[in-house]
C-alpha cells in the first residue's frame, strides 16, 4: 500500500501497534524508576560510579539513535522499512534484559565491567528495536489526526506496561528472590522477556506501512542530516523533549530512594483493613502504580482535549499543572501520605499525556520536511528525537546520582539531614525547574493546528497527482 492511500485505520491495527510499546515500556519504565536503585542498592556499586556509567553509556547510545534511523530509512524488505526489526530483534533484546539484571559474583572491577557491558548491550538493542517501532508511527497513516489517535493508543499501552511494572516488579523480585534480591531481579526479567517477545510479534504481524518517501528522492546521508538540522520545528521540539525528559528522569531516578529514606515504612489504617505497618516497597509500588493509572486516564482524555484546543495549547496547559504538582512535594512531610498520593495523581494525570502530544508533533515535523523540501526521512526524525530522550535521561540520572553522592548518600544506611534534603530537592523543585524551561520552549513551536492541516492537505494533493515538486517558501 503506498502513500496515496488515505483512510481511517482499523482499531485492530491501532491496538496491534500499541503492543509494541507494551513490550518496550516493560523495560523503559524499569530503567526510569528502578535502574539507579538496582545499581546502588542491589548491584552495590557506588552512586558516583553508577552516575558516570549512565552518562557515558547513554551518550554512546544516543549517538547510535540517528545511525539506527539512517539504517532503518534505507532498509528494504517485503515487510517494509521498520516492521522487520520487531521480528529480528525481539529475542536478542529479551536475552540482553536478563543479562543486564544479573548480578555476577565478581569483585568491584569485574562488576563494573559487567555493568557497563550489559547496560550498553541492552540499550543498543533497545535502540535497534525501538527506533524502527517508533518511526512506524510516522508511516502508518498519512493523516495527522489519525496519527494522534494512534499515538494515544500507543501510550495507553505504554502506561498499561507502566502499571504492570509499578505493581508487580518489586513484589515479584521479593517473591522470586526469597531473600536474594539479585536472584529475584534476574528471574523477573525472564518473565518480562517472554512477554516482550510475544508483544513485539503482535505489533509486527498486525501493522502496515503506508507512507513512502517521494519516488524521486535519492538517498543521501548528508542531505538527510542537513534537512534535519535545518528543520526549525524539529529543533524546537528536540530542545523541548530534552528538558521534558529531564523533568521526568531526575524525579524518577530517586523515587525509590525517596520512599526508602524519606518516607520509610509507615503504619496505616486503610478502609476495610486492619492497621498495620507497610514497608517502603509496598508504598513506592502503590505510588508508582497510582501514577501510572492516572497517566493512563490522562492519555485516554488527551486526544479529545488536543482536538478541541490543539496539540500545542494542550501541551502547555497540562504541563503547567504537572509542574505545580511536582513542586508541591518540596513542602510535604513524610507523614502526609494522603497529600503525597493526591499530588501524584494530579501530576501524573497531566504529565503522562505529554508524551502522546510530543510524539504526534514529531510526526508533523516529518510531514513539514517533506512539504518544505520534498524529502522525507521518518526514521531519522524519530531516531534523533529518541536520542534526545536518552540524553535527557542520562543527564537526569547523572545529576541525581552525583548530587546524592555529594550530599553524603550511602546505600542501606540512615541518611544525614543533608542527604535527605538533596533527595527531596531532586524529587520536587529541581525537576519542576526543568519543566518550566520545557514549557517556555514549546511556546515558540510554529506548527499549530491550522498549519498542520494546510501541510497535510497539500501533501495529499501531491501524492494523488504524483507531484514531486519542492516547495521553496
Amino acid at each position: 500500500m503506498n502513500g496515496t492511500a488515505v483512510g481511517k485505520l482499523a482499531m485492530r491495527e491501532k491496538l496491534a501497534y500499541g503492543f509494541g510499546d507494551l513490550a518496550s515500556v516493560l523495560y523503559w519504565q524499569t530503567f526510569m524508576l528502578y535502574f539507579t536503585f538496582f545499581y546502588t542498592d542491589v548491584f552495590l556499586i557506588p552512586a558516583s560510579a553508577a552516575a558516570t556509567m549512565f552518562l557515558v553509556s547513554r551518550i554512546w547510545d544516543g549517538v547510535n539513535d540517528p545511525l539506527m534511523g539512517l539504517i532503518a530509512d534505507r532498509t528494504q524488505t517485503r515487510w517494509g522499512k521498520f516492521r522487520p526489526y520487531l521480528l529480528w530483534l525481539c529475542l536478542p533484546f529479551a536475552i540482553a534484559g536478563v543479562l543486564a539484571f544479573t548480578v555476577p559474583d565478581f569483585g568491584m572491577t569485574g562488576k563494573l565491567i559487567w555493568a557497563y557491558a550489559t547496560f550498553i548491550l541492552i540499550m543498543m538493542l533497545y535502540t535497534a528495536i525501538n527506533i524502527p517501532y517508533t518511526a512506524l508511527l510516522g508511516v502508518i497513516s498519512p493523516d495527522s489526526a489519525e496519527r494522534t489517535t494512534v499515538s494515544s493508543v500507543k501510550f495507553i499501552f505504554a502506561f498499561s506496561a507502566g502499571i504492570i511494572v509499578s505493581a508487580t516488579l518489586l513484589p515479584m523480585v521479593k517473591a522470586f528472590g526469597g531473600g536474594n534480591d539479585a536472584r529475584g531481579w534476574q528471574l523477573s526479567f525472564v518473565v518480562y522477556g517472554i512477554a516482550a517477545i510475544v508483544f513485539f510479534l503482535i505489533a509486527f504481524l498486525g501493522t502496515k506501512e503506508r507512507v513512502q518517501p517521494p519516488k524521486s528522492q535519492v538517498h543521501s546521508i548528508k542531505k538527510d542530516l542537513y534537512e534535519l538540522v535545518t528543520n526549525k520545528p524539529w529543533l524546537i521540539l528536540l530542545a523541548t523533549t530534552i528538558t521534558f525528559i529531564l523533568f521526568v528522569a531526575v524525579r524518577s531516578s530517586v523515587t525509590a530512594h525517596y520512599f526508602k529514606y524519606v518516607i520509610g515504612s509507615q503504619e496505616l489504617s486503610l478502609p476495610f483493613l486492619k492497621s498495620r505497618e507497610y514497608p517502603f516497597e509496598t508504598l513506592v509500588s502503590a505510588f508508582n502504580t497510582i501514577g501510572q493509572i492516572a497517566s493512563l486516564i490522562g492519555v485516554l482524555m488527551v486526544s479529545w482535549f488536543a482536538k478541541k484546543v490543539g496539540k500545542k495549547k494542550a501541551f502547555i496547559f497540562i504541563f503547567l499543572v504537572a509542574i505545580v504538582s511536582t513542586a508541591a512535594f518540596f513542602f510535604m512531610r513524610a507523614d502526609q501520605l494522603p497529600l503525597i498520593f493526591l499530588f501524584q495523581i494530579t501530576g501524573s494525570l497531566t504529565g503522562g499525556p505529554l508524551s502522546v502530544l510530543i510524539w504526534a508533533m514529531y510526526a508533523d515535523t516529518a510531514d513539514y520536511a517533506e512539504w518544505k523540501r520534498g524529502r522525507r526521512a521518518t526514521g531519522l526524525v524519530f531516531s534523533a528525537s529518541t536520542m534526545s530522550q536518552k540524553f535527557g535521561w542520562a543527564f537526569g540520572a547523572f545529576v541525581a546520582l552525583n548530587l546524592m553522592s555529594q550530599v553524603g548518600f550511602e546505600p542501606n544506611q540512615e541518611q544525614t539531614a543533608e542527604s535527605l534534603k538533596g533527595l527531596i530537592l531532586l524529587f520536587s523543585l529541581i525537576p519542576a525547574g526543568m519543566g518550566v524551561i520545557s514549557t517556555l520552549l514549546v511556546l515558540i513551536y510554529p506548527l499549530n493546528e491550522r498549519k498542520v492541516a494546510e501541510i497535510t492537505t497539500e501533501l495529499q494533493e501531491r501524492r494523488k497527482a504524483g507531484d514531486e515538486s519542492v516547495r521553496t517558501v
